[in-house]
């Protein structure tokens, strides 16, 4: 792994929790004068809220997480980082990939119960979802339900995507996906 964890909490000062709080030196209703004097002053009470500290997981997807590509037998340039552990999700599931200029993924795969987005970042491609296949271009999202078959390829710039899973497979995530390497023959 390329970098440590990172988890953030009230205790890092950069946090916006973690900021000076009503009475105490630097909160609300601190000022200082002139002369560097702290004097209290009255406290502001409309639009003030305590905020509770936010626990968050900050990964970068390309340095942090193992690149896991090789594993597909395919191009040696592609990418493949899978996030969903990394950043602690509990609800959904997170990978980024790269396909390299005019590759198709060797792979095709349909989910029991995890719906998919799929978000262009860079490039272009298409994609082939059951019997229909369509052009994809930059910031494009395609929506993929439970039972549909799907499988993608890069353009001749690549196909960078960020894809998003709902609900998190957790433990198990095998027993939700079938694949089949060469779904998508010519």
């Amino acid at each position: 792994m390329a970098a440590e964890a990172l988890t953030a909490h009230a205790a890092d000062p950069r946090h916006p929790v973690a900021r000076p709080r009503q009475g105490e030196p630097g909160g609300v209703g601190d000022r200082a004068d002139r002369r560097g004097v702290r004097r209290r002053q009255p406290p502001v009470t409309s639009g003030f809220h305590t905020i509770a500290p936010v626990p968050f997981t900050l990964r970068n997807l390309k340095a942090d997480l193992e690149d896991v590509g090789s594993r597909f037998d395919g191009a040696p340039d592609l990418e493949f980082h899978l996030a969903t552990q990394e950043l602690e999700l509990e609800q959904s599931g997170l990978s980024h990939q790269w396909v390299p200029p005019g590759y198709r993924f060797p792979y095709g795969h349909t989910h029991k119960t995890q719906e998919e987005v799929y978000v262009v970042v860079r490039g272009s491609g298409r994609m082939k979802l059951d019997d229909e296949i369509v052009e994809l271009k930059e910031w494009d999202a395609v929506r993929v339900p439970p039972g549909t078959w799907r499988g993608y390829e890069a353009g001749p710039d690549g196909l960078e995507i960020i894809v998003i899973g709902a609900p998190n497979l957790g433990e198990a995530p095998r027993e939700d996906v079938e694949g089949e390497r060469d779904w998508w023959a010519d």
